[in-house]
């Protein structure tokens, strides 16, 4: 059967504009099957309880189930290797906190990603940090601790949750800020750094506030001060070390962000940003956050000029205590 050449011609142009529709037609109708966030972590840590509890709030926001996959190990840089390597079709996303995101790739050669490989949705929340001393160090408020530390250079060490960890540059950031001589002990992981501190083998140490709160309520160690610019509201009686002088740059927590892999399609972006800045305004989602310690993250946080800030912040950091992993 002999066809017109005009008629050729216009189911031509009607096929070549289906196809152009079809990645169109399946970014509006994202998301049509679960999602799965990633977490870098077993079960049970700070990231976990943040990913999970933003999951909730995603699922009923985006109407489909949003799921965990904890995938640990390298300090959470496998778990993130993995979105970053991902298609970017808005199922896998990742929930992370600085250490992945920011800090590994600074400290060890062996993290193959870079910034460049994620779609930065949004900033969750964050936490400060807490430095404390054992309770046999005899150490009863940051001026004791200065005044300890100055007068005994080399004598005494502070512990964190591993090289290279924000507890790590946080006690880095307290050193140079107040020209202390300390000797850093890495530990793996929080459970044996609580340990020694508990038993008064280690003087002085580095906790995410959260993971403190139980032991410094209990009197077994002393809260020197907070790490963040300004006081935390989940604990208004723990001074910021940024209140005394000598210690007025320190300003480092932990913080948790929403990451796509690169290349995210601006439609699939645009529907899992509503649904996290509704998440951050939702009472609920606030009173939980806060329990654990966190405070909530504003919606107008511009996500990739706060990262870019914290690895410039970082990177200072780990030049001056020349850590490599």
């Amino acid at each position: 059967m002999f066809l017109a050449p005009s008629f050729c011609r216009a189911a031509l142009v009607c096929g070549l504009a289906l196809s152009a529709a079809l990645p169109s037609l399946a970014q509006d109708a994202y998301p049509n099957k679960p999602i799965t966030i990633v977490v870098g972590y077993p079960p049970g840590g700070s990231t976990d309880l943040t990913a999970r509890t933003v999951a909730t709030e995603l699922g009923a926001k985006l109407g489909v189930p949003v799921v965990i996959e904890n995938i640990g190990g390298a300090g959470g840089a496998i778990g993130a290797q993995k979105v970053a390597s991902s298609a970017p079709d808005g199922y896998t996303l990742l929930v992370g906190a600085s250490n992945e995101i920011a800090i590994n790739k600074l400290v060890t050669k062996k993290v193959k990603y870079d910034l460049k490989d994620f779609t930065a949705i949004g900033l969750i929340a964050s936490q400060p940090l807490v430095l404390v001393a054992s309770a046999g160090s005899g150490v009863k408020n940051l001026a004791d601790f200065t005044r300890k530390v100055t007068a005994n250079p080399g004598k005494y060490s502070y512990g964190s949750s591993g090289v290279g960890t924000s507890l790590h540059l946080a006690g880095e950031m307290v050193k140079e800020q107040g020209k202390l001589f300390m000797t850093h002990i890495p530990y793996r992981g929080v459970a044996p750094l609580t340990n020694d501190l508990l038993g008064n083998n280690l003087e002085f140490g580095v906790f995410v506030l959260s993971s403190g709160l139980p032991h410094i309520k209990s009197g077994k160690v002393v809260a020197l001060g907070t790490t963040e610019a300004k006081r935390s509201a989940i604990t208004p009686d723990i001074p910021a070390l940024a209140e005394t002088a000598q210690y007025k740059n320190v300003d480092i927590g932990v913080w948790f962000a929403l990451m796509a892999p690169a290349h995210l399609p601006k439609p699939v972006f645009d529907k899992v940003k509503k649904a996290l800045n509704d998440s951050l305004q939702s009472p609920d989602f606030r009173k939980k956050m806060e329990a654990t310690g966190s405070t909530v993250a504003a919606t107008n946080v511009n996500i990739d000029q706060f990262l870019a800030a914290e690895v410039a912040k970082y990177k200072k950091i780990v030049e001056f205590a020349k850590i490599e992993e």
